[in-house]
């Protein structure tokens, strides 16, 4: 029998699409995470479905839309996540042995979950100094700064001998800020604190402006759903909030550079044990994040909730170069959903009725006929910040357009969105109610009641 491939997954909270150096981030330099995408593939559409950490953690270890796997927001969900149709219990089946190394935020425990024969996490966020760490049941009060901790963790992790292949989640608490969660999805922000070697790192640097960098006055021109929301966000509590982590300043742009230089040390650490361990090669290797992040587009930060192209696209390489050709780039669009089918097809089996990810190792070859042309976002307003009540949409995006329905917004779609994103790829223009677009308009409502409908499995 061929022997079946490791899989490390390493998953950063809150890490947009351009935040690594293959990315095409001005200054960051991420010279071990590069090289996932120089020895395998940079994924140039790959997209969150419901853009926030707790629905779009459980979609990607279920391969479900969160309308399915019923995790809709980040209010704590304990119970509920103990019973996910996680894809690691399908590994354990397989013969596979199986870790989760830190952050789970589906619900604020940090005890252990079904489908691990390893296990640490913490609750809620943890922190990022000195944390108390869930190891396999028992907390334990570590000292350090946490990506160091959990880099070491992993190391040790894939450098200890194995009887069985393995797979290894490994969850960051970085780019988070330190933050406070209460039982109602309210949080209060400490800010963002790089390890000490590096928190003068990049100080200068500038990230450049993008054109959809818009004060909220020009943005309601064409996104008049956002009057309101603009509105209650010069409230005190609003601004005492976006002050705490300097939203939308290059200080938070450059504070989340230095955290991610941590990570990327890991990274490193990570290929030097597989290299030395003789498994680097036999190891599926995928980096990627939890939800996009808007540095001021749209007039928006710190909110990832919103289904604009900083809120839902990913970074995602992968290298696994017994499937996947070295420098390979895929523009076709890819889901989170799809890593669970992916990963449970290479170790044998056969991914479940429930799953409706679709397994990416046709794309690994470069075969294409079939793939999915449009795909499903969806969210449900919550309380975490004081300005998003009532901002519920569903959406759908193709290969060329962006139809945003507001669910408690308006009258009959009145304030609903449209973008051609091969003319407008900063999403500037609404053409909703141009003539020109009234049958892409149609198409695409059509399409969305669609994919609304299988989401829920109706």
């Amino acid at each position: 029998m061929a022997r079946r491939p490791n899989f490390l997954v390493i998953l950063i909270d809150d890490l947009r699409f351009d935040e690594f150096g293959a990315g095409g981030h001005p200054y960051l330099k991420t010279p071990n995470i590069d090289r996932i995408a120089r020895e395998g593939a940079l994924f140039e559409r790959a997209f969150h479905t419901t853009p926030i950490c707790s629905p779009n953690r459980a979609s990607i270890l279920t391969g479900q839309y969160a309308s399915r796997h019923g995790i809709i927001d980040n209010v704590a969900r304990d119970a509920a996540s103990h019973r996910l149709p996680n894809y690691h219990l399908e590994l354990q089946r397989l013969g596979y042995e199986t870790a989760h190394l830190g952050k789970w935020h589906m619900g604020n425990d940090g005890g252990p979950r079904p489908g691990y024969d390893f296990w640490m996490s913490f609750d809620g966020h943890g922190r990022l100094y000195d944390p108390k760490l869930n190891e396999n049941g028992t907390y334990v009060q570590r000292q350090g700064y946490i990506t160091d901790i959990m880099n070491e963790m992993a190391t040790d992790f894939v450098s200890s001998r194995h009887d069985k292949p393995w797979s290894l989640f490994f969850a960051h608490k970085a780019v988070h800020p330190d933050a406070e969660q209460a039982a109602d999805g309210t949080f209060r922000m400490d800010g963002y604190r790089p390890a000490e070697r590096h928190k003068d790192l990049y100080r200068g640097c500038v990230f450049p402006k993008r054109p959809n960098m818009l004060a909220p006055e020009e943005v309601v021109k064409q996104k008049p759903a956002w009057a309101e929301a603009f509105e209650l966000k010069k409230s005190e509590r609003s601004q005492a909030l976006l002050k705490a982590i300097h939203a939308g300043q290059q200080e938070e742009i450059r504070l989340r550079a230095a955290m991610m230089a941590s990570v990327d040390e890991g990274v490193g650490m990570i290929f030097e044990a597989l290299a030395r361990t003789r498994q680097l090669d036999d190891t599926l290797i995928l980096f990627l994040g939890d939800n996009g992040y808007f540095f001021g587009e749209h007039g928006l930060g710190p909110e990832r909730r919103f289904a604009y192209e900083e809120g839902i696209r990913s970074p995602f390489v992968v290298r696994y170069p017994k499937r996947i050709k070295a420098g390979s780039r895929v523009r076709d669009l890819v889901i989170l959903q799809d890593i669970a089918p992916t990963l449970v097809q290479l170790a044998g089996g056969r991914p479940q009725p429930q799953v409706q990810g679709r397994s990416l190792l046709p794309l690994f070859g470069g075969r294409k006929t079939g793939w999915r042309k449009s795909f499903l976002i969806e969210y449900w307003a919550e309380n975490a910040m004081p300005w998003l009540v009532g901002m519920t949409y569903k959406a759908v995006r193709t290969a060329r357009h962006k139809y945003i329905r507001w669910v408690n917004r308006g009258r009959n779609g009145e304030l609903d969105e449209l973008y051609d994103l091969g003319r407008d790829p900063f999403e500037i223009a609404n053409v909703i109610r141009r003539p020109a677009y009234r049958a892409v308009r149609e198409r695409l409502r059509r399409d969305l009641r669609r994919l609304v409908a299988e989401a829920a499995g109706l």
